[in-house]
């Protein structure tokens, strides 16, 4: 069943009422750096590609691009993460200011601050990647400050979003700390997920797995529509969640929500990258809930978002006029 489209007039004032709206994003932020050059000869040390510098290029990535997505659309956006005692975490906090997003950052002196390291070509080939990370989930006095991080900042916030990319920030009890902190507001928490990760996601309103990771939390197959169909109810039985909205690549999304469900196909767009597009989606998905919308209208308006969103290169945002220009093509 294919979900039937939200009126563009609809969409535009669901999309107009982000603004100002406060959200809270919960989990791993990170450092992207794109060192960026030419490739015209093979190293004679090694059988590997000679890159010649032309230029560097810094993102923030990870919940941190949840949260520059959610500023870029017109919302206000908190971020509760942790760094290292670094420099990158210095220039972590800066960009994220930089980007309208106030950080809530919580020191850890044992790890660096995530970051990844991306030496591409001109192209925009990727030859290769340096990651610097500690990904043990934290403990003790660091996730006691997370968590209270957590309930203190939800109390403003109109919907939590909790971005886990296994970097050590989502622990069992951070998640259920902002489902609580939701639960308490009367807001919904969506999270963007990962497979180890799934048992500690209960209550949460909205989960976001790709299909990849609906098949391996589900053990079944996802190709057609129907078999995400039942991947998507499995996903929310086990999760113990109220909505599922699997994004499925070039097959678009499919939704499972508690009176709705169906198929959103795919924005056609030429690809550069799907770098981000999941963080795209769930910070759109948590505006428009927040604003009022449905969990159909505000699929597809994360629909939209995400069709625009890998039509670019590396961590990408999505604008409110970008958005509402989309409605008239």
């Amino acid at each position: 069943m294919t979900l039937a489209p939200t009126a563009p007039d609809r969409a535009r004032r669901i999309a107009a009422a982000f603004a100002g709206l406060d959200l809270l994003i919960v989990g791993d932020a990170m450092l992207d750096r794109f060192i960026v050059g030419r490739v015209t000869r093979i190293s004679p040390e090694a059988p590997v590609p000679v890159v010649s510098f032309d230029h560097e290029m810094l993102r923030i990535g990870g919940a941190a691009n949840v949260a520059h997505n959610v500023s870029a659309l017109g919302g206000r956006a908190t971020l509760v993460a942790i760094t290292g005692q670094d420099e990158a975490a210095a220039t972590l906090t800066q960009a994220c200011r930089d980007a309208d997003i106030a950080p809530s950052f919580i020191s850890d002196p044992g790890r660096p601050t995530t970051t990844k390291v991306r030496i591409v070509t001109e192209r925009k080939q990727q030859v290769a990647r340096v990651d610097y990370e500690a990904d043990a989930e934290v403990s003790g006095e660091i996730e006691d400050r997370l968590v209270a991080a957590v309930e203190r900042q939800a109390t403003h916030a109109r919907a939590i979003v909790v971005s886990d990319y296994l970097k050590g920030a989502v622990t069992r009890r951070v998640a259920q700390a902002a489902v609580a902190a939701g639960a308490r507001a009367g807001i919904p928490v969506l999270v963007d997920p990962k497979v180890p990760h799934v048992d500690y996601y209960a209550g949460a309103h909205l989960i976001t797995p790709n299909h990849h990771e609906a098949e391996t939390a589900t053990h079944l197959r996802v190709r057609t529509d129907a078999e995400a169909g039942e991947a998507a109810r499995v996903f929310r039985s086990r999760t113990g969640c109220s909505a599922v909205l699997m994004t499925r690549g070039d097959q678009g999304m499919w939704l499972l929500g508690p009176d709705e469900e169906g198929t959103l196909p795919a924005v056609a767009r030429e690809v550069a990258d799907v770098t981000g597009a999941g963080d795209t989606v769930i910070a759109t998905m948590a505006l428009a809930l927040a604003a009022g919308a449905t969990l159909s209208e505000a699929a597809y308006l994360a629909n939209q978002a995400a069709g625009l969103s890998v039509s670019r290169f590396g961590p990408a945002t999505v604008s409110t006029a970008e958005l509402l220009d989309a409605f008239d093509h």
